[in-house]
């Protein structure tokens, strides 16, 4: 199928075929299926060029259960979407499976292929580098990180809460404010909270900007940056403005491995043979259909033409002998 900007698209990340709304915006669910965003597509388009070299729905990934992963409270769709195909874990700062990436289980160092982080990292406590690096740790030497975040351009970077010790959440005249107790032992209070879809582990800690998110990751222990800014018009990944964009982290030389996705094409070669053999043996039942078809078509048009014969020589006897009579 061809699709434009002005058309349908087939969501990547469950196949699903959507239409295009007149807007399609970073945040804004746009396939009917599974809700997912243009963020999430993006994400989904930059594991497929990392893998294969070429844009795939994640439906029609190879499944590569020895790639081990884990994701960062992901949508739950999307989440189930990646289980289908890795072994995947969608983990959670505030249920099982739980991983706090401040303070990581050391047992979980180095064991991932890749991890997805979207929309997490500007919600962990200060210092974000102590998070950034860990994420870098869990991962294997050649392992790569998925990431976004909110970060503008040409603005400076923003940490809401630089001195951030004991902390907690309060109401205060309706509102709810930040309430820190600085390492000297001062308190300090903030209003004018923002909450990315409720209170407590949503609260937003800082804003990056592309600088200082570059910045951060390389000193994490990440090698190579690369921003998502490619569309991919025909699987609805069309971004519309140029800062939040999605983000692959590379730690090494990332490599799919080869064996598996030989045993799939292996597979999907059998696969398409045996079909080959499946239609063939259709093709061959059609034709030996159709030339029965036709042979008894011929029949009938015989026996027809046959009878058409015999009514036309009746009549002419029938007529011969009524102009006998009148004589």
């Amino acid at each position: 199928m061809t699709f434009s900007a002005s058309g349908n698209f087939t969501c990547n990340v469950c196949g699903a075929a959507c239409v295009r709304p007149a807007e399609m915006g970073r945040e804004t669910p746009s396939c009917g299926q599974c809700g997912s965003t243009v963020r999430l597509r993006g994400l989904i388009a930059l594991l497929s060029q990392e893998l294969f070299g070429t844009q795939l729905a994640l439906p029609d990934f190879p499944d590569l259960k020895g790639l081990r992963a884990f994701g960062m409270s992901d949508p739950p769709n999307f989440a189930a979407a990646l289980e289908r195909k890795f072994a995947y874990t969608n983990t959670f700062y505030h249920q099982p499976p739980t991983i706090d990436i401040t303070r990581p289980d050391e047992a979980e160092v180095g064991r991932y292929d890749f991890i997805v982080s979207s929309e997490v990292l500007e919600h962990v406590p200060p210092p974000a580098e102590v998070s950034f690096a860990n994420v870098c740790r869990l991962l294997k030497p050649n392992g790569i990180l998925l990431l976004t975040v909110p970060y503008g351009i040409g603005m400076p970077h923003q940490e809401h809460f630089p001195e951030l010790h004991e902390y907690t959440l309060a109401k205060l005249g309706g509102k709810t404010v930040l309430v820190n107790r600085k390492r000297d032992g001062s308190v300090e209070v903030f209003e004018d909270l923002c909450f990315h879809g409720g209170d407590g582990s949503t609260l937003e800690m800082r804003v990056f900007n592309e600088d200082s998110l570059k910045a951060t990751l390389r000193a994490a222990g990440f090698t190579d940056i690369h921003i998502g800014t490619e569309n991919v018009p025909e699987f609805g990944v069309e971004h519309a403005e140029v800062w939040s964009l999605p983000i692959i982290a590379r730690k090494g030389s990332f490599a799919a491995p080869v064996e598996p996705l030989a045993r799939q094409y292996t597979d999907t070669i059998r696969q398409m043979r045996a079909l080959e053999r499946e239609l063939a043996s259709i093709r061959g039942e059609y034709e030996r259909y159709i030339a029965f078809h036709n042979e008894s078509q011929k029949d009938m048009e015989r026996q027809l033409g046959e009878r058409l014969e015999w009514v036309k020589k009746t009549e002419a006897e029938l007529t011969e002998r009524k102009i006998g009579r009148a004589h």
